[in-house]
């Protein structure tokens, strides 16, 4: 019985070749881009998912009430961590974990890695699997390293490479360090990467702050005793906090902090190594939002349930030509169950052969897939029996529900009903309505989404930020010669060039860089009574004139050696609250007045999710910097950048040039944005058309149904136009429904997603016109052609069809 269903199925499919070719088309690109899309939501939700002690690893955050209201921040103090471990019950192991980039010497090679340093414990806390030499205790001396794969081969060409010592630089000098272990590279879903691990002891800042609990830089990680939930623990960690962190909670009282529900004023939470990845620090408060993967996963069950809902429509569609069969079958004795399974058959075998030629068109486009959006999923994926099962499951389960319902439908119709050839229901189907209804209005909502990603986008992209990010190229430092030495030379050797403006450098980026490393720096001090947070930036004293940036008040750096005085931004000038900004002294460092020298205009340093916020500048040679800025003139860029990099080579042959506009460095910052953006936009592109192929399908129904219709309104006297528009109308009216109720759920949508910007566009009406616009021209080009076609036929021929 099962193989005649079978056979009857695959002889219809073949016989009726447009829907058939229409529907695996359309399941198969959704499935497709299902599977691409769910691969890439799968991998951001599997961040730091591997390791075996996960869900007892926690990122410890402080968060203290001021004057300003709420901060909450990840980097401690050195000695936390030790005193932590030793005084509050519950903590199994605890390390630092400080990121940073270090130059690697070994022989004539220089290479500039990311390493990490961090405390002994950190290899048992981390599943990163240890494939040479020693996997207990790696990290048990100083002077002990840990290197990927990766790292080993580049730095001494093998891995075989336990025992060897290479150098690295540190504050100008050469430290040795010998390599205890090889780790296996690192997978792209972890937050932890590292090319060489170091002891947290050895890190250039330690022995200054080991015991300095206001000077914070590094993050924490602890893993907690077995039956030890995170509430108990930071329940129990209060009394540490009061006991440390008195002086700063005193400090708070006093300038006016109000205590939060609690009656506490800083305490230490912790975030489930889980959630590290979707953790964010706004507004003060610790936030852990999934909002992007489960973005990405709604967008593929839309573009899958539009494909579905299509089946369903074609099949209502294909089912008023077969009537006359079923009309028959029931004739010769087919009860209900057996139609039932005859027709779910063939949506199976549509739906098997459609997933399989979804998994091999992701398979062929998972590397473009990985470039447009800028993922790292991997075609491995893919191949995993878990993914392959859910996938088979997936579809079996939709099958039941998308084909059955067509099965039941058609397996119900009157035996006399049937024979006859006519459907009882009508074009005014309400499940028919109510799936169209959806359709669109999924489409209109992500043509919205689509509208209002890329005017923010554009917006901050095209945004004055308050510097020059046209003709200014950063690139860091990562040679071995002395930074500030390093930026004389470099004034010095293109000082003859008339493309080069002038020559900078700062401690910290703008933007995102090719390095890829980002950082901030903040330091806090006393000021008449009060405290005073600021971030801190050191300089080169033609920073300011090589960024553009607009004096209003008093006098930049003079030279090189004018570092008795500091420069800082109208935001600062406000949080000193002076009435002249140039009489304040700030006691930068213990007991040393300096004093304010000008302000500068308020310009966007941070990205544009963030106000902007007090900074001051500072020049110091001891402090070094970590970036060069280079301004060149503007009718010959690409000879510009080539003069900066030729010089960079001679002044440092064996250090890579990473010089990048700043333009293109502030755009790297929203590349989360421009990947939801296009995530978005590929979306509301396909859901728009195979949107529209259900409404074709629909279409082809309603104008089979009133075709006797057609022909008696032209035989008395209706023209094209009219009969068109009859026929078009109640599809229109279903799409302008979709537009009213899809634009307050977008508006709403977007609305709350703008307010995650300090700088934004306003969420103009326009967005939701042209959506709806859009919707309603390619329905009616879509509709349009098939009904135009059936108003032209010949009158006699239409009232010939019974």
């Amino acid at each position: 019985m099962f193989k005649n269903y079978l056979k009857i199925a695959w002889r219809n499919l073949v016989k009726d070749k447009m829907n058939t070719s229409l529907n695996v088309i359309g399941l198969s690109v959704a499935f497709a881009v299902a599977i691409l899309l769910g691969m890439a939501a799968l991998f951001q939700l599997s961040f730091d998912g591997f390791h075996e002690n996960g869900a007892s690893i926690y990122k410890i955050v402080k968060t203290q009430q001021t004057p300003r209201g709420p901060e909450a921040g990840t980097v401690q103090p050195a000695p936390l961590a030790p005193s932590l471990e030793a005084e509050v019950p519950g903590v199994k192991r605890i390390t630092r974990f400080l990121q940073d980039g270090a130059l690697a010497i070994q022989g004539d090679k220089e290479i500039d890695m990311d390493i990490i340093w961090v405390d002994e414990d950190f290899f048992s806390m981390f599943s990163f699997p240890i494939i040479k030499g020693d996997g207990n205790t790696p990290l048990a001396q100083l002077s002990s390293v840990v290197l990927t794969k990766k790292a080993a081969n580049n730095l001494f060409g093998s891995t075989d490479v336990v025992g060897k010592t290479f150098h690295l630089l540190v504050k100008g000098k050469e430290v040795p360090f010998t390599v205890s272990a090889i780790a296996d590279d690192m997978v792209a879903e972890t937050n932890l990467d590292f090319q060489i691990a170091g002891r947290f002891e050895s890190h250039a800042d330690y022995l200054d702050n080991k015991e300095q609990w206001d000077s914070q830089y590094h993050d924490v990680y602890v893993e907690l005793e077995k039956g030890v939930s995170s509430n108990s623990f930071e329940s129990g960690s209060r009394g540490f906090v009061d006991l440390h962190f008195k002086d700063a909670i005193e400090m708070l009282k006093r300038d006016g902090a109000s205590a939060d529900e609690n009656g506490r004023y800083v305490n230490l939470e912790l975030v489930p190594l889980a959630d590290v990845h979707f953790t964010s620090l706004k507004n003060g408060y610790v936030s852990v939002s999934r909002s992007l993967p489960y973005l990405i996963l709604g967008v593929a069950f839309l573009i899958l349930f539009i494909a579905c809902v299509n089946y369903i429509n074609m099949s209502i569609a294909k089912s008023a030509k077969r009537l006359k069969e079923i009309g028959m079958r029931k004739t010769l004795g087919a009860q209900k169950k057996q139609l039932f399974f005859q027709f779910w058959t063939e949506s199976l075998f549509i739906f098997l052969i459609s997933m399989g030629i979804g998994v091999i068109l992701s398979f062929v486009f998972v590397n473009d897939f990985k470039t447009i959006f800028n993922t790292q999923v991997s075609v491995d994926m893919l191949l995993r029996p878990s993914f392959l099962v859910g996938l088979l499951a997936m579809v079996m389960l939709i099958t039941v529900f998308v084909g059955g319902y067509p099965a039941i439908l058609m397996s119900r119709l009157g035996t006399i009903q049937s024979l006859k050839g006519k459907l009882q229901s009508t074009g005014n189907n309400k499940v028919r309505d109510v799936l169209m209804v959806f359709q669109f209005g999924i489409a209109i909502a992500l043509i919205t989404g689509t509208l209002v990603l890329w005017g923010q986008i554009d917006y901050m992209r095209n945004k004055d930020l308050g510097y020059d990010k046209e003709q200014v190229v950063s690139f860091p430092l990562n040679g071995k010669r002395n930074s500030n030495d390093v930026i004389e030379l470099l004034r010095e050797e293109l000082k003859g060039n008339p493309d080069i403006v002038s020559i900078s450098g700062a401690d910290i980026n703008l933007g995102l860089g090719r390095d890829g490393s980002r950082s901030s720096s903040k330091i806090g001090f006393e000021y008449k009574g009060r405290s005073v947070t600021t971030n801190f930036l050191v300089v080169d004293h033609e920073f300011v004139q090589t960024l553009g940036i607009e004096m209003v008040l008093g006098r930049n750096f003079k030279n090189a050696s004018d570092s008795l005085g500091v420069v800082i931004n109208e935001a600062m000038a406000r949080e000193l609250g002076e009435e002249d900004p140039l009489s304040a002294q700030l006691e930068i460092s213990n007991g040393v007045h300096i004093p304010v020298l000008g302000v500068v205009k308020d310009y966007n340093f941070k990205d544009l999710d963030r106000a902007i916020e007090p900074i001051t500048f500072y020049m110091s040679k001891e402090w070094g910097l970590s970036y060069a800025f280079a301004k060149v003139a503007p009718h010959n860029m690409a000879s510009s950048y080539e003069a900066l990099e030729n010089t960079w080579k001679k002044i440092e042959p064996n250090a890579a040039f990473l010089g990048s506009f700043l333009d293109e460095n502030v755009d790297r910052t929203f590349n989360r944005e421009k990947t939801t953006a296009k995530m978005v936009a590929s979306g509301s592109v396909l859901s728009i058309i195979l949107s529209c192929m259900g409404l074709f399908a629909m279409s082809l129904l309603i104008v089979s149904q009133r075709t006797k219709e057609i022909g008696i309104r032209k035989v008395v006297g209706a023209s094209v136009a009219s009969i068109t528009y009859i026929l078009t109308k109640d599809f229109l009216k279903l799409v302008l429904l979709a537009f009213l109720i899809a634009s307050p759920v977008a508006w709403w949508i977007m609305g709350e997603w703008l307010q995650n910007y300090a700088y934004r566009i306003e969420l103009s009406i326009w967005f939701f016109v042209a959506a709806g616009a859009i919707a309603v021209l390619i329905a009616l080009l879509t509709i349009g052609t098939r009904t135009i076609r059936a108003a032209r036929v010949n009158p006699v021929k239409s009232l010939r069809t019974e």
